[in-house]
């Protein structure tokens, strides 16, 4: 009788999936499910610390500045070690972002995230957004 494996591949796609569901919700304490504790982000946001605590503070300014924010996957590519995401992400600016007061305005921009993973957790992480995109549409440039 064959025992059934789960892939390294299929792990991370789990858990870059499990990523997704947590920031739907808003689950932003839970993010240690999916990120090691010295989680290594090669693509910090200014001032972010370093590890998982980063990575909440990051999603905790984030989502408080775009509280509607959506990411929606357009592209999934993954082997045994890497999972890389295209996504757009929208929303409208209804909170304090990079000291940019609040303009009611949405946005819409594309973003890639390139993760590591080690073990089922994320351990490091590569990504850009289309900040100046968000700056744009938010007035701010």
């Amino acid at each position: 009788m064959a025992i059934a494996t789960t892939s390294a591949r299929d792990t991370n796609l789990e858990a870059q999936q499990r990523l997704g569901e947590l920031l739907t919700a808003r689950d932003i304490d839970s993010l240690d499910e999916i990120f090691a504790t010295d989680v290594v982000d090669h693509d910090p946001a200014p001032g972010q610390p370093d590890g998982v605590a980063g990575i909440k503070e990051f999603w905790t300014t984030f989502l408080s500045a775009f509280p509607d924010a959506t990411m929606t996957p357009q592209v999934v590519s993954a082997d045994d070690e890497h999972v890389t995401v295209v996504l757009d992400v929208e929303g409208t600016h209804t909170g304090e972002f990079q000291g940019i007061a609040p303009s009611g305005k949405r946005i819409k921009v594309r973003g890639i995230q390139v993760g590591r993973f080690a073990d089922g957790k994320l351990v490091e992480r590569w990504g850009a957004t289309d900040e100046a995109g968000i700056l744009t549409q938010i007035g701010a440039a």
